[in-house]
């Protein structure tokens, strides 16, 4: 056989266990970091994730009598970088195509790790430093309980997304979309606490 056939199977050969080993090495680093690495973590004391959402959260009109106060909310463990959060809270599953909207928080300064219980009522003005209130799909801002039509229990995702920039550049009057849009481009990370309701 010639020797150009060793010579490029030799360098075949070599590549490849290269390749393998630069592979291996670009990965471990990554394993490694991971491990023990703390999550972004949401916690309430009104909801436990994954379970019914008790009434005092539940809307108080459309035929539900809960009392409409929002949940105490607490995070730990935020991504490096933060300079605000944003707090978006939405049904999945209401008959509307696109869902709905029950509160929409945003510029929540980054050094605050919880807001009290009924920060959602604009009138209490419980709410931190800068922090605004967007509109909900109730049509006003502030927060707006859970009050699914009869049926399934519907999902009621709470999530709290830390952002790179201290300030969303959107209108007062902005639609939970184009808000959830600004939040979505400016995420470093996202913790989640899931509600259930039904009737």
């Amino acid at each position: 056989m010639d020797n150009r056939f060793f010579e490029r199977t030799w360098r075949m050969l070599f590549a490849g266990a290269a390749l393998g080993t630069m592979s291996f090495a670009a990965q471990a680093p990554a394993k490694d970091s991971a491990e023990g690495a703390a999550v972004f973590t949401l916690t309430s004391p009104d909801i436990t994730d994954g379970k019914t959402i008790p009434e005092a959260q539940v809307f108080n009109s459309f035929g539900c009598h809960g009392r409409n106060i929002s949940p105490a909310l607490s995070w730990s463990n935020v991504p490096a970088g933060t300079k605000s959060f944003a707090l978006l809270v939405h049904d999945p599953d209401a008959p509307t195509g696109s869902g709905w909207w029950h509160w929409v928080v945003y510029n929540i300064p980054a050094d605050v790790t919880s807001l009290p219980a009924d920060a959602g009522d604009p009138k209490k003005h419980l709410m931190p430093g800068a922090a605004a209130q967007g509109r909900t799909d109730f049509g006003t801002p502030g927060y707006g309980g859970p009050c699914p039509p009869p049926g399934k229990p519907h999902h009621y995702y709470f999530r709290l997304y830390a952002l790179k920039v201290a300030k969303l550049d959107v209108p007062a009057d902005a639609t939970p979309a184009l808000i959830g849009f600004n939040v979505s481009a400016n995420s470093l990370g996202k913790a989640q606490l899931l509600g259930m309701y039904g009737r």
